[in-house]
């Protein structure tokens, strides 16, 4: 089933997230998840790495955390970068360990009908199949003529 969400709706999402917590977050500067994480980092939101393979390690600041149990309680909204299959126990722990929670957002490709529904019962915000950057560029104003600045500089330009 493909979601449909108003740009309204996507930029209020946006607009009132302040503690982004991102599920799968990656240290390789080439994967989709770090350029996300940088992104929305350098856009001021505050950033809440989750990666159980990086603990000890650190992304533009902020350390890795093992789990959602060690997230803050005031993460207000959840990224997800893992498979469809994954996802329900994910979301399902964080609508019970965070009071503060107003969005759940499945990356593009990721799309879990059961734990969106489990979310919006709990008065949670979901979106599903899209990309935070994508829409924070295209909703405030920041895409290129080129199509979506990634902040890489390639020197075949």
């Amino acid at each position: 089933m493909s979601e449909i969400y108003t740009d309204r709706f996507l930029k209020d999402v946006m607009s009132r997230a302040k503690k982004v917590a991102i599920v799968g977050l990656s240290s390789k500067e080439t994967r989709p998840s770090f350029f996300v994480g940088r992104y929305l980092k350098l856009r001021g939101y505050e950033i809440f790495p989750v990666n159980p393979a990086y603990v000890g390690k650190d992304f533009l600041g902020a350390p890795y955390v093992g789990s959602l149990a060690e997230l803050p309680l005031d993460t207000d909204f959840l990224d997800i970068f893992r498979r469809s299959e994954d996802v329900l126990p994910i979301v399902e722990e964080a609508l019970e360990r965070l009071p503060k929670l107003q969005t759940i957002w499945m990356q593009i490709g990721v799309i879990n009908e059961e734990a969106a529904a489990h979310a919006r019962e709990r008065g949670v915000d979901v979106v599903m199949g899209r990309c935070p950057k994508i829409e924070y560029q295209r909703l405030f104003g920041e895409l290129r003529r080129g199509g979506f600045n990634t902040g890489v500089i390639s020197s075949k330009l």
